[in-house]
C-alpha cells in the first residue's frame, strides 16, 4: 500500500515549514522500523524502504547478502498512519523551534502570557506557541494568579534543553521594574532620562535611580507623572509594590542622601578606601532612614554600592554639622584663643583665612577641635551597618 500523494506532501512541508524531505523520510522510516521489529524475531535484520511514489516495504536481510520482502498485508494502512503521526510531530517541533527563535530575540524584554494552571509551586504559562513555567523563585512573594489571567513577564533567558526549547520568565527580576519604567515613561526611551540603578525586594519595595540629561526636566516629577498616574500604573502592575524614585547624582554624598529618602540627612562623611559612608540624621528621622526591618537602608546600600553607617544622636549630629560651618571667632572661642591668634595659627597650617567672620575649613576644625562626645550630655548612637 502506498502513502497517498507522498511526494507532493513532502514538497509542501519543505516549502512552507523549511523541514527537509530527507529528514522527514528518515524519521518515517525509523518509526516504521521500530514498529516492524515488534512483529518479527529480535535477531532479524530488517530494513524499511519507501519509494518515491510512497510505496512502503519491509525487507529481511541475510548474512549471505540475500534479502526477502516480508511486508505484512496490513502494513500499508499502518504505514500511512505512522507517517501522518511523524509528520505532525515534526511540524510541532518545527513550531517550537520557530517560537524559540522568536523568544530568543525578545530576551531581556517584557512579554504577556496567559496563566494556565498552578504547577510545581509556580505556574504553567502559555506564551502563545510555547509553554513555560514561572518558578517560585521567579515569582513575587504573595502574588496569586487565576486561570486565564493575562500577566506581564520579563524574559530572563532562552535556551535549548534535552526536553526542547526553554524560556525562563520572571516577575521578581529587577529588570522587570526597569522595562516597565521604559514602557510607561517616554522620556526614558527618548534618552532624556536615564535609569542608573535599581535595587529591589520583590513584592515589598524597590528603589530606582533616575538621572535627567535635561536641566529643565525633573527626574522624579517626570517619572511620577500628572497626579501620580505614571508611577501608579507601574505599581499596579507589580501588585502594589512600593517604588521610591531616587534622583541620581555624580556627587556621591548627594546620591547617598537621596537614596535614604524619605529620611532627611544632616551630614555624610565618606571613606573612599573602604567605600563606607557615615550618615548623620536627626533622632526623629532614624526610623525612616532604617525603614521597616532595615529595608530602606538595605535598599540604599544595594542601590549606591556604599556601606552605610547611620548615626542617630541628634546632639552629636548637630555638633558635627556645626563644625563644617564654623567661623573663625566661633572656633577661637571654643579654643579659648583670640581671633587674630587663631588666624595666624590657621595660616601656619596652610589655610587661607582673612578675618574673624571667615569660615574655617572643616578639615582644620577637625584637627583643632577634637569631638567632645562625653561632654555634658549622654550620647546615644544608633548605628546600622549594612553590606551589599
Amino acid at each position: 500500500m502506498k502513502i497517498a500523494h507522498f511526494q507532493e506532501m513532502l514538497e509542501e512541508i519543505q516549502r512552507e515549514r523549511g523541514i527537509s524531505k530527507e529528514g522527514l523520510v528518515s524519521a518515517i522510516k525509523a518509526s516504521l522500523l521500530s514498529a516492524a521489529k515488534k512483529r518479527f524475531k529480535e535477531e532479524d535484520i530488517l530494513e524499511v524502504r519507501i519509494s518515491d511514489d510512497g510505496l512502503v516495504t519491509i525487507h529481511k536481510l541475510f548474512e549471505d547478502g540475500r534479502e526477502e520482502d516480508i511486508t505484512p498485508e496490513d502494513f500499508g494502512r499502518f504505514a500511512a498512519q505512522t507517517a501522518k503521526q511523524v509528520i505532525i510531530q515534526r511540524l510541532r517541533e518545527a513550531e517550537k523551534e520557530e517560537s524559540f527563535d522568536e523568544f530568543a530575540k525578545r530576551q531581556g524584554e517584557i512579554v504577556t502570557g496567559t496563566v494556565q494552571r498552578r504547577e510545581y509551586g509556580g505556574y504553567l504559562v502559555n506564551l502563545g506557541r510555547l509553554e513555560t513555567i514561572l518558578s517560585p523563585a521567579d515569582s513575587i512573594p504573595g502574588e496569586f494568579f487565576r486561570e486565564k489571567d493575562k500577566v506581564r513577564f520579563y524574559v530572563v533567558e532562552t535556551r535549548k534543553s534535552p526536553k526542547g526549547p526553554m524560556v525562563v520568565i520572571s516577575r521578581s527580576h529587577p529588570n522587570l521594574v526597569r522595562k516597565l519604567f521604559e514602557m510607561e515613561i517616554p522620556e526614558i526611551k527618548d534618552g532624556v532620562l536615564e535609569i542608573k540603578g535599581i535595587a529591589r525586594e520583590p513584592g515589598k519595595r524597590s528603589k530606582i535611580a533616575i538621572f535627567s540629561n535635561d536641566p529643565n526636566i525633573g527626574a522624579v516629577g517626570t517619572c511620577v507623572g500628572h497626579m501620580g498616574q505614571r508611577i501608579q500604573n507601574i505599581v499596579r502592575e507589580l501588585g502594589a509594590e512600593r517604588i521610591d524614585i531616587v534622583e541620581w547624582s555624580q556627587d556621591q554624598k548627594k546620591y547617598i542622601a537621596n537614596s535614604l529618602s524619605p529620611a532627611k540627612v544632616n551630614k555624610i562623611i565618606l571613606d573612599e578606601t573602604e567605600k563606607n559612608a557615615k550618615v548623620w540624621v536627626d533622632e526623629k528621622e532614624l526610623s525612616l532612614a532604617i525603614g521597616k526591618e532595615g529595608q530602606n537602608v538595605r535598599l540604599a546600600v544595594k542601590l549606591t554600592g556604599w556601606k552605610i553607617d547611620l548615626l542617630s544622636d541628634e546632639r552629636a549630629g548637630k555638633t558635627e554639622l556645626k563644625k563644617s560651618k564654623m567661623k573663625v571667632h566661633e572656633l577661637a572661642k571654643e579654643l579659648s584663643l583670640a581671633s587674630n591668634d587663631l588666624i595666624n595659627k590657621l595660616r601656619e597650617m596652610g589655610y587661607s583665612v582673612k578675618a574673624a567672620n571667615s569660615s574655617v575649613p572643616e578639615e582644620a576644625v577637625e584637627k583643632l577641635l577634637p569631638a567632645k562626645q562625653d561632654e555634658s550630655t549622654e550620647e546615644t548612637n544608633a548605628q546600622n551597618s549594612c553590606d551589599e
